[in-house]
C-alpha cells in the first residue's frame, strides 16, 4: 500500500472518529435535554448548591452563548453555563452544570493535572502554531529537519490532550458524587446523567485518537517527501 494511500485512509478514518465523536454527544444531549428531572431544578439551582456545599459561594453563575459552550474559567473563578443548561431543568442541564462544578472543586483542592494543564496551555498554543508553520516550510522548502521539529512541536498536543483526559473524567465523577450527596436526581436519572457524562469524556478520546492520527499522517508525508 503506497503512502499516499495511507495518508487518505488516516485522513478518512479521523474524519469519521471526529464525526462520530460529535453525532454520539449531540444525540446524547437532545436527548436528555428534553427529559426533566422530578424536582425541576436548573442548572443555574444545581451549580448553586453544589458550590455553596462545596464552600465556593465566592464563584459566580453566569450565563453564555451557543449550545454545550459551558466551561469554568479558573482565572476569573467563574462558571459559563450555556442558555438551555442555565435555565433548563433537564437532566443534561444538572449533569453538565454539575460537571463544570467539578472542575471547580479541582481547581480548590489543587487537582495536580488540572493545574498542569492550565499551566502549559500557553506553551502548547505556541507550538501548535509554530509547529504548522516549520511542518509547511520544511515541506515547501524540502528541509526535512525543520519538517520534523514542526511534528515534535506538535507532540506538545498530544500532551495536552492526554493530560485532558483525567482532568474531564475526573470532574465527571466528582459531579456524580455531589449529585448523588445532594439528592438532586434519584437513582434512574443520576444514570442518565452518568451516561450524558460519559458521552462527553468521549469526545476527548476521539480528539486524542484524532490528533495522533493527524501527526502519524504528517510524519508520513514528511518521511516521504524525504526519500524523494
Amino acid at each position: 500500500m503506497s503512502t499516499v494511500v495511507i495518508n487518505y485512509l488516516i485522513l478518512i478514518i479521523s474524519m469519521v472518529i471526529t464525526i462520530a465523536a460529535q453525532v454520539y454527544i449531540s444525540k446524547c444531549y437532545n436527548k436528555f435535554k428534553n427529559i426533566g428531572n422530578q424536582k425541576e431544578i436548573t442548572g443555574f439551582e444545581v451549580a448553586r448548591q453544589i458550590l455553596d456545599k462545596n464552600g465556593l459561594s465566592n464563584i459566580h453563575i453566569v450565563e453564555t452563548k451557543g449550545e454545550l459552550s459551558d466551561h469554568y474559567d479558573p482565572k476569573r473563578k467563574v462558571i459559563r453555563l450555556s442558555k438551555d443548561v442555565f435555565n433548563g431543568s433537564s437532566i443534561a442541564s444538572v449533569a453538565v452544570a454539575a460537571h463544570e462544578c467539578g472542575h471547580a472543586i479541582q481547581d480548590k483542592n489543587g487537582y495536580w493535572f488540572l493545574k498542569f494543564r492550565n499551566f502549559i496551555v500557553p506553551f502548547v498554543n505556541f507550538c501548535s502554531k509554530i509547529g504548522y508553520i516549520a511542518i509547511f516550510i520544511g515541506i515547501i522548502a524540502s528541509l526535512f529537519d525543520i519538517a520534523m521539529f514542526g511534528i515534535i512541536l506538535l507532540c506538545a498536543l498530544l500532551v495536552f490532550q492526554l493530560i485532558t483526559l483525567p482532568v474531564e473524567f475526573d470532574a465527571s465523577n466528582r459531579a456524580l458524587k455531589e449529585i448523588e450527596k445532594i439528592k438532586l436526581l434519584d437513582r434512574n436519572e443520576l444514570n442518565q446523567g452518568k451516561t450524558m457524562l460519559t458521552a462527553a469524556a468521549l469526545t476527548y478520546v476521539a480528539s486524542l485518537v484524532t490528533t495522533i492520527l493527524e501527526v502519524l499522517r504528517l510524519f508520513l508525508i514528511v518521511s516521504g517527501n524525504d526519500r524523494d
